[in-house]
């Protein structure tokens, strides 16, 4: 493809990830502006309070879906553990951080931000969950479950696509990846320890930051094609 078409390309994905970014931001202000009303556990303010309540109402608490995507969620962490692992033995191997492949090197750096936009809302509590959790209330906005899932295993897909050669092998691989994100997503929502807006919340930022990551390796592979 020729390098002003991938130009083009790219600079369409970061237009892309400018867009997710706008939307979650949006949707943040919604939460912390319109219809609040205490009906979050201890009379808590959640936002577009008749939307959330209704649907939590209709959906109710299930702990069999909550288990099952702490689950997903460890999954996750061991394979985010396993590309850091790759990135480690690389920088051992070849005694230069600038050595390490680019896009893991990328990837490393995608982790950190993720964490920095978890621990962000840890503390900058938007709203708090529907139900105690071991009797407290604890942040709830974005849902950080579905958001981390949603990086790592995206991201995850990317890699297999490049590092794993045998074909039946990367398929069964990218289609249990796609599947994790799926059933995390569905089953934090119906698991009901969130509200509808924490989920929306947590995939638009999950997808941002994805297509953000996505829109580095293009350009890093793109600037490595033109030298």
């Amino acid at each position: 493809m020729e390098p002003k078409i991938l130009k083009e390309k790219n600079l369409r994905n970061f237009s892309v990830t400018a867009v997710l970014f706008l939307l979650f931001i949006a949707l943040t202000i919604a939460v912390l502006t319109f219809d609040m009303q205490p009906i979050g556990p201890g009379s808590s303010i959640v936002g577009l309070a008749d939307l959330n309540k209704s649907l939590h109402d209709a959906i109710g608490v299930n702990h069999y879906w909550y288990n099952i995507t702490e689950w997903t969620g460890l999954i996750a962490i061991t394979v985010a553990c396993g590309f850091s692992l790759l990135g480690l033995a690389q920088l051992i191997a070849r005694k230069s951080i600038k050595k390490i492949d680019s896009d893991i090197f990328a990837l490393g750096s995608f982790y950190l931000l993720v964490a920095i936009c978890y621990a962000l809302f840890e503390i900058w509590i938007v709203n708090y969950r529907p139900v105690m959790m071991d009797g407290t209330l604890e942040a709830s906005y974005p849902s950080s479950h579905a958001m981390v899932v949603l990086c790592i295993m995206a991201t995850a897909i990317m890699q297999f696509q490049t590092r794993i050669k045998n074909r039946l092998l990367k398929t069964v691989v990218i289609y249990i990846s796609a599947f994790i994100i799926v059933m995390t997503i569905i089953g934090r929502l119906v698991s009901g320890v969130h509200w509808f807006t924490d989920i929306m919340g947590g995939v638009l930022l999950g997808f941002s930051l994805t297509m953000l990551y996505y829109s580095i390796v293009q350009r890093l592979n793109l600037s490595e094609h033109i030298l």
